[in-house]
């Protein structure tokens, strides 16, 4: 069922829920990835856990500041058009 058009809402919603439901894959795919990367290097070279636990830190980091960019910019967003749906009812 379509969502009935809001005043202000130009039909763009599904653009922007697609935003919001991929910010978790930004946070937890770089984890993932990078730890098996890791897992796999630390059995071609033996250097069990390592390599595991610096692809997991690494990915950790990087996921965790790509999810802040992305959640200050969704944010950024969110409050323009908060603005500018004010701006019209005055």
């Amino acid at each position: 069922m379509i969502p009935p058009r809001a005043e202000g809402n130009d039909g763009r919603w599904p653009a922007e829920l697609g935003s919001y439901l991929t910010i978790g894959i930004q946070l937890a795919l770089p984890a993932v990835l990078l730890f098996l990367i890791g897992l796999w290097l630390d059995e071609k070279y033996g250097t069990t856990p390592w390599l595991q636990l610096a692809g997991l830190t690494i990915g950790i980091t990087g996921g965790f500041i790509k999810f802040v960019r992305t959640a200050l910019s969704l944010g950024k967003k969110a409050d323009g058009a908060a603005k500018q749906g004010r701006g019209r009812e005055s």
